[in-house]
C-alpha cells in the first residue's frame, strides 16, 4: 500500500501548521499518512533513509515551508514524489501553478528541476517563487516582527502602503541582467521572479513563466521619486497592470541578476527573511552541486 509522509512546519498558517496539516484525514485519500514535524529533522539523509519504495511526500505549510524542505534536502527531493498540500497564508506557489487553493495534495516533483540559485552574502540559495529586494523586504521583516508579537493578521499590502508613506526610503540601485546595466534613483522594489506572484497575490512579473525551456526568470523594477505615484500605482500590482506605467516599471528577462542598493535593506527568498542586505545575484537554472 502506497504511504504519505506528511511533512508539516508547526509554525506555518500562524502557528497551526500541524491543524491545518492533519485536515488531510478529513480528505478520505486512499493512502495512508504519517505525520512528520519537519522543523525535527536533523539529517535529511538518515530520513529519505528511512523512507520505503512506496512512500510519497507531502510538504504542509506555505511558501516558506517550501523553501526549508527544498534548501535543507537539497538533491533528495528529486529522489522520491513530492506533493504539495497549502497550509500557509500567502500561497503564491499554488497560484502560480493554478491548482485550487482548497483541493487535495498536488504533485509538484516537475516543478523542483532546475531551480534558481540566489547568493546572498556568501550563501547559496536555492527558491520557487522568487527573491524579493526593496519594499517587499521591508515588508517580511515588519511582517516577522509581528508575528513574534503574537499577531495573527498580517496584511502585507498595508504593510508596504505604510512603508511608501514614510517607513521606507526608496534606495539608488543597479540591476544588472545578463551583463546589461540600468541605473535607478529612487528604487521601491526590485525582486527578480521565477513565478508570477508573490507578497500574497502580487502578480509582479505577469509574462513570467515558471515552465519556460530556457530557464530564465524575470527581473521587475519599480522606480519613481514620487511617493504619490509610487502609491497610486501599487495596488495595480495585484492584477499585473503596474506594467501600464512604462516610466516607472520595468521588466527585464535573464539568467544571471545582479541587483546592488546603495544601503542595506531587508531582502527576502520565498518569504524568508535575511536582513542588512547591499547586493543579491541570481543564476537561473542551476542547481547547487
Amino acid at each position: 500500500m502506497s504511504k504519505f509522509i506528511a511533512l508539516y512546519n508547526p509554525f506555518s498558517d500562524c502557528g497551526n501548521g500541524e491543524k491545518s496539516a492533519r485536515r488531510l484525514d478529513e480528505l478520505s485519500l486512499p493512502e495512508e499518512i504519517s505525520y512528520v514535524d519537519i522543523t525535527g529533522i536533523s539529517s535529511y539523509q538518515t530520513f529519505f533513509g528511512s523512507l520505503s519504495d512506496n512512500d510519497a511526500l507531502v510538504i504542509c505549510g506555505g511558501d516558506g515551508t517550501l523553501n526549508r524542505f527544498i534548501n535543507d534536502a537539497g538533491p533528495l527531493v528529486l529522489k522520491k514524489q513530492v506533493y504539495y498540500y497549502a497550509c500557509g497564508t500567502g500561497n503564491d506557489f499554488l497560484r502560480d501553478i493554478e491548482h485550487p487553493q482548497d483541493g487535495k495534495p498536488v504533485n509538484i516533483t516537475e516543478y523542483l528541476q532546475g531551480l534558481p540559485v540566489v547568493k546572498v552574502k556568501g550563501k547559496e540559495y536555492l527558491f520557487l517563487n522568487n527573491v524579493g529586494f526593496g519594499i517587499d523586504g521591508y515588508c517580511t521583516q515588519v511582517g516577522d516582527e509581528m508575528r513574534s508579537a503574537g499577531k495573527t493578521k498580517i496584511n502585507y499590502a498595508g504593510i508596504a502602503i505604510k512603508g511608501i508613506l514614510g517607513k521606507f526610503h526608496p534606495v539608488n540601485a543597479v540591476v544588472t541582467v545578463d551583463g546589461n546595466k540600468h541605473a535607478y534613483r529612487k528604487l521601491w522594489l526590485a525582486p527578480t521572479m521565477k513565478g508570477r506572484y508573490y507578497g500574497g497575490g502580487m502578480m509582479a512579473a505577469p509574462d513570467q513563466d515558471r515552465n519556460s525551456k530556457d530557464g530564465s526568470v524575470s527581473v521587475m523594477v519599480y522606480h519613481t521619486g514620487s511617493k504619490l505615484k509610487a502609491l497610486t500605482a501599487f495596488p495595480s500590482i495585484f492584477k499585473g497592470e503596474h506594467t501600464k506605467h512604462k516610466k516607472m516599471v520595468e521588466i527585464f528577462k535573464g539568467h544571471d541578476i545582479h541587483v546592488t542598493f546603495d544601503r542595506p535593506c531587508p531582502l527576502q527568498i520565498d518569504g524568508e527573511t535575511i536582513l542588512d542586505v547591499t547586493e543579491y545575484e541570481v543564476h537561473a537554472g542551476k542547481t547547487r552541486t
